[in-house]
């Protein structure tokens, strides 16, 4: 689905399909990667899912399939700077097409802003509130989103990775509304922060 999306979109830059397919290739393979439990290309169909719902909201809709592809390009649980590292991807392939320089900064923005998820503009909250519809989930999905998410930070004990998640749990639990849009948070606001609530009760600190 990703694919095909994003294949659609490069067309309108590139007609070189080796291109095309290189840098398609690209991403599969980083999405991939055997440490990628939810960050894969599962989480890059669920996100395309949830926008294209929302398509005509967005000024330019290449730009927000390119940062679907490109926003969790870099993923190393031991660094904190994968968002900016993602963005310079993006940057550098979507120069590789001619895509316009307007555009590509815009890009940039809404994968550097799936770092803090803080609300921005119309569009980038669009874009923020569907990387974390997972959170809204029903319990089972979201329970196996946990489970993932610990088996890509399995490189860390429980005594160092339920500090940590539980900084980032109550940080969305303090937040007014964690999603940022009134499509999103009417359809998930709740039932999200019943399920942050109870996996963060569930840890054992």
């Amino acid at each position: 689905m990703i694919k095909q999306e994003f294949l659609e979109s490069l067309n309108a830059y590139t007609s070189d399909s080796e291109q095309q397919l290189a840098m398609w290739s690209e991403i599969e393979k980083n999405y991939s990667e055997p440490n990628r439990h939810y960050h894969n290309l599962a989480h890059l169909n669920s996100i395309l899912t949830e926008l294209k719902i929302h398509q005509d909201k967005f000024s330019n809709w290449d730009a927000i399939v390119f940062a679907i592809v490109y926003h969790d390009f870099v993923y190393n649980t031991s660094e904190s700077n994968n968002e900016e590292q993602s963005a310079e991807v993006a940057i550098k392939r979507l120069n590789l097409i001619s895509f316009p320089e307007k555009l590509t900064t815009f890009c940039s923005h809404l994968i550097l802003a799936t770092k803090n998820h803080e609300s921005s503009d119309r569009e980038t909250n669009l874009f923020t509130d569907a990387d974390l519809s997972i959170l809204g989930s029903d319990a089972e999905a979201y329970q196996t989103y946990t489970r993932q998410i610990r088996l890509e930070y399995s490189i860390f004990p429980d005594l160092v990775y339920n500090p940590g998640r539980k900084k980032v749990l109550t940080r969305f639990l303090n937040m007014k509304s964690i999603y940022k849009t009134k499509e999103f948070s009417d359809k998930y606001e709740l039932t999200g922060r019943a399920n942050l609530q109870t996996e963060l009760s569930a840890l054992h600190i």
